[in-house]
Parts: C-alpha cells; sequence; structure tokens
C-alpha cells in the first residue's frame, strides 16, 4: 500500500500486533489503540512477532523500521505468507495526533508505509554451522533456522535427496538454548520395523528375543537435547500412533515395563517425499502430520542455486586437501562452468562425491580440470547442457 492510503477497520473487530522495540514508543500506541479497537498484542522484536503471528491472527501488523534483529520487510514477506490479507504498515514516527487517527478509525497516516514484499531483496547474514550458500534461496533458510532454533517448536524439513536436510536439523540444534545437550539422529529407514519401537522407546531385559540386557530407547538418550528423525515417512503406521502420543504427553514406555519416564525432547523430523500425499494414501496418520509440521523449512534443490556451487566446490575441496594433507588445489575455470551448468539431481551430495572422484584422479596435479569431471560432462551431454 502506497504512502498516505488508509486501511479502514472496523474498530470492534480490528486485532492488531504492534512490533518495536521501544518499550515506551510501543506503550504509547498501545494505550490509546486499546481504547478503542479489539485486539491489541505487542512485540519486542522481528522474531517475537514471527512466534505472536502463529497464535494470533490479526489484521494489521505495524512494524517499527528499527528493529534489533530481522530486517522489517522480511518479517512483513513471512507475514504475508502466513496471512495473505493482513495490512503490514511500517512506522518511522508517530505523533499523538496520528495515534489518535488509529484508535478512531484504524485509519493509517501518511508516514505509513506498506513494506514491499516481491522486489525486497534478503540481506546476506552469516551462514550456519556446517551449512554453506549465499544466494536468496539459503538466506530465507537461514533466516527460518534462526527464528526456530530458539524455541521447542517440532521442525519438518523437506527436500529432495542430498539437500542436505540433516545439516539444517544439526545447526538448529548447535544454535539452540539444547546445544551442550545431545542431538540424536535415528533413521526410520534404516531399523527394521520389528526393532524400531524398542530403538526408539527402549526396552526391558526379556522384553523379546535377544534382549539380554535392559537398554534406554533413543528418545530417552536425547533427554534435554534433541531427537532427528530422519526419512519419517518411512515410519510404520504401528509406529505412528505411538510416536504422536509422545508428542503428546512427553512421555514414554519402555517395552517389557509399565514404568511411564517422562523426558523433555525437542523432535526435528526430515522427509524428501510429500507426506500429504502420503496421508491421502493412508500411509501416514493426518494429525500425527499436523503435529510434525508445526514449523516446516523446505530446502531448495542444488540446481535452483547454482550461485552457491563455487562455495560449495570451494569447502569441499579445502576439506579433501586437509584430509589427504596436500597442498592447497584449485578448480579450474572451465570446470567450474560445467559444475555451475550441471543440474545436479543428487543434489549437494553429488556434487561432493564429484569432486571427491575428481581429487583423486588428479593425482599429484594442482588443479582440476574438466576431464577429472568426466561423469559430470557426460552426464550435461545426455541430458543438452
Amino acid at each position: 500500500m502506497a504512502s498516505g492510503v488508509t486501511a479502514a477497520i472496523a474498530p470492534h473487530k480490528a486485532r492488531i500486533l504492534i512490533v518495536s522495540a521501544d518499550e515506551r514508543y510501543r506503550k504509547h500506541i498501545l494505550s490509546t489503540l486499546r481504547r478503542t479497537t479489539g485486539s491489541v498484542e505487542e512485540a519486542l522484536s522481528g522474531a517475537h512477532a514471527l512466534a505472536k503471528l502463529q497464535s494470533f491472527a490479526c489484521d494489521a501488523l505495524l512494524l517499527d523500521r528499527r528493529l534489533p534483529d530481522l530486517d522489517p520487510a522480511e518479517i512483513a514477506q513471512l507475514a504475508r505468507r502466513e496471512h495473505p490479507n493482513i495490512e503490514v504498515h511500517f512506522l518511522d514516527s508517530l505523533d499523538a495526533d496520528a495515534i489518535g487517527t488509529l484508535g478512531s478509525s484504524v485509519a493509517f497516516p501518511s508516514d505509513f508505509e506498506t513494506a514491499p514484499a516481491a522486489e525486497h531483496e534478503l540481506p546476506h547474514g552469516d551462514q550456519l554451522p556446517g551449512m554453506v550458500g549465499s544466494g536468496r534461496a539459503m538466506q530465507e533458510v537461514y533466516q527460518l533456522v534462526r527464528l526456530v532454533a530458539e524455541r521447542d517448536t517440532t521442525v519438518l524439513i523437506t527436500g529432495e535427496t542430498g539437500t542436505g536436510k540433516e545439516l539444517v536439523a544439526r545447526a538448529i540444534h548447535q544454535i539452540s538454548l539444547r546445544a551442550k545437550n545431545p542431538l540424536v539422529v535415528v533413521n526410520c529407514a534404516a531399523i527394521p520395523e520389528t526393532l524400531l519401537e524398542a530403538e526408539l522407546f527402549g526396552h526391558a531385559r526379556g522384553a523379546f528375543t535377544g534382549a539380554v540386557q535392559s537398554r534406554l530407547g533413543r528418545i530417552h538418550v536425547a533427554h534435554g537435547g534433541t531427537l532427528f528423525l530422519d526419512e519419517i515417512a518411512e515410519l510404520p503406521l504401528t509406529m505412528q500412533s505411538k510416536l504422536l502420543r509422545f508428542l503428546q504427553d512427553g512421555e514414554v514406555q519402555r517395552l517389557g515395563t509399565s514404568d511411564v519416564l517422562r523426558v523433555d525432547v525437542r523432535v526435528i523430523c526430515a522427509t524428501n517425499v510429500q507426506l500429504l500425499d502420503n496421508v491421502r494414501q493412508k500411509l501416514f496418520r493426518q494429525d500425527l502430520y499436523y503435529r510434525l509440521a508445526v514449523f516446516p523449512i523446505d530446502l531448495p534443490p542444488l540446481r535452483e542455486r547454482s550461485e552457491d556451487v563455487s562455495l560449495l566446490v570451494d569447502q569441499f575441496l579445502s576439506e579433501l586437501c586437509r584430509q589427504a594433507r596436500v597442498p592447497a588445489k584449485r578448480i579450474s575455470a572451465a570446470s567450474l562452468a560445467l559444475l555451475r551448468r550441471y543440474a545436479w539431481p543428487g543434489n549437494v551430495r553429488e556434487l561432493q562425491h564429484s569432486l571427491e572422484r575428481a581429487f583423486i584422479l588428479s593425482g599429484d596435479e594442482t588443479q582440476l580440470h574438466v576431464e577429472h569431471f568426466s561423469r559430470v560432462a557426460d552426464a550435461s551431454c545426455l541430458r543438452g547442457h
């Protein structure tokens, strides 16, 4: 909405969220609006505002341009994504008369301006632990990770195979308040169905054939920390109901015992399939899906972030040289151009393996050339690149 345009919202129905780190400024607006409007909430920062919006469906979002953590335009963009009809307005200064206008009709003064969503470029923030990428797509991922890390909200990470879903889970854990406690990783597809319950919930001695001693489950081991359930779509239906009960109650019961243990665990899940399709096919419980997908993070495939290929190449090549204890090697311009053009169906993992093979093939050479990436070159030709 351009400057000077008013947003008329019926006072008795208006739900407004005021976002400003300046308590005096925030309280001044708040006290005035509460006399004439419906419901008014306040947030002290951008992250606080996004958290509020999860439970407070507001009609208008008043954003101070001077926030301590996030760019107000980013907040506006995320708010509109979740609440398409929300009115978003920037605040620079607000005198007493203007505040009075707000109180009477929620008519915004001329110095209110709506955030430009589509054209705004996200700032290049610092990368997260273990993650590489400076393009817009990864900056959005970094932003979401930072927002959710400080909370205990359940996170569902989606993306194609090889995009780095476990790296995101580890980053969330490492920058959270749980970082000093365990991160326990469980690959739901790698454990036989007959053993999965015992692995997750633990068992007493003699609970089943082969249970020669009691054992704590992975959930209990993660107490105080984070449980990362990879390939969650592979979780059998029989286990889905038990996982849902744990998520609701925070309690686990070991096989072969009547003891119920309460645990404090933050759960992060990942999948490379569309879980909603599995829900429609009755392969995945709908109630569990909505319990897991509280805060979804979707990772872009590497073909959509070609600007990050050179950064990834530098990191992987540097690590290969360090592990092999050899002087630093470089990659030729022609080779890098080839890698940037390639579609990478296997994503970052395929890039990493291709570099490792090229590194080995290069032998004592100090530079990686196109001939060292013959598989990539051949695949590119087959795909018409």
